[in-house]
């Protein structure tokens, strides 16, 4: 974020939850990825008083009907577990062929200040793995392949390729420009 955003506004200083007094973060409840980002957004903002963004993201599969969207972190039941995941995705899509094995990364991402609240999107969409390669990044990263870098899940890319074309570095570049005009007329 702050590499992101020191594009639009040099010398802003992001700060995270280990940089704040703790508080109780909410339970994500909300049926959307918006939704859910909001929530961590406005209780950041009313923990410490400072503009806030937080995220919600997961995988949309085209054969599950968009599962497990929202419930990704928590698809194959607490506690949240990459590899139980991984292994569930890879269950229920055994039989389905390569051709409809078509999904997406989605993210939500909430900024809420004391003048209102922003969200934008990030999408990439890509397809289903057969096998777990990779041990880049985290989640469904190693099964995921990307529609821009086809033959390669986003385990498999370094830091700076997959964020060049993640739906979080996508949702976050189209932020940065709102975060520096809200936070530059903050003064």
């Amino acid at each position: 974020m702050e590499r992101i955003l020191a594009e639009h506004l040099p010398g802003v200083s992001v700060v995270g939850l280990d940089d704040v007094a703790a508080y109780d973060e909410p339970v994500e409840d909300e049926p959307t990825f918006a939704g859910n980002a909001l929530l961590k957004a406005r209780a950041g903002h009313a923990a410490t008083g400072l503009p806030s963004v937080a995220d919600d993201s997961g995988l949309c599969v085209d054969a599950l009907n968009g599962m497990p969207g929202v419930l990704s972190a928590r698809w194959s039941g607490p506690p949240k577990d990459d590899a139980r995941n991984n292994a569930l995705l890879l269950a229920q899509l055994a039989d389905v062929p390569d051709e409809r094995r078509g999904a997406h990364f989605m993210c939500a991402v909430a900024f809420v200040h004391a003048g209102g609240e922003d969200v934008v999107h990030g999408r990439m969409d890509g397809t289903i793995a057969r096998e777990v390669r990779g041990s880049g990044g985290f989640g469904y990263d190693v099964l995921f392949v990307a529609d821009e870098r086809p033959g390669l899940t986003t385990a498999e890319l370094s830091r700076e390729e997959k964020d060049a074309i993640s739906h979080r570095g996508k949702a976050l570049r189209e932020l940065a420009p709102v975060l520096a005009r809200r936070l530059g007329s903050a003064g």
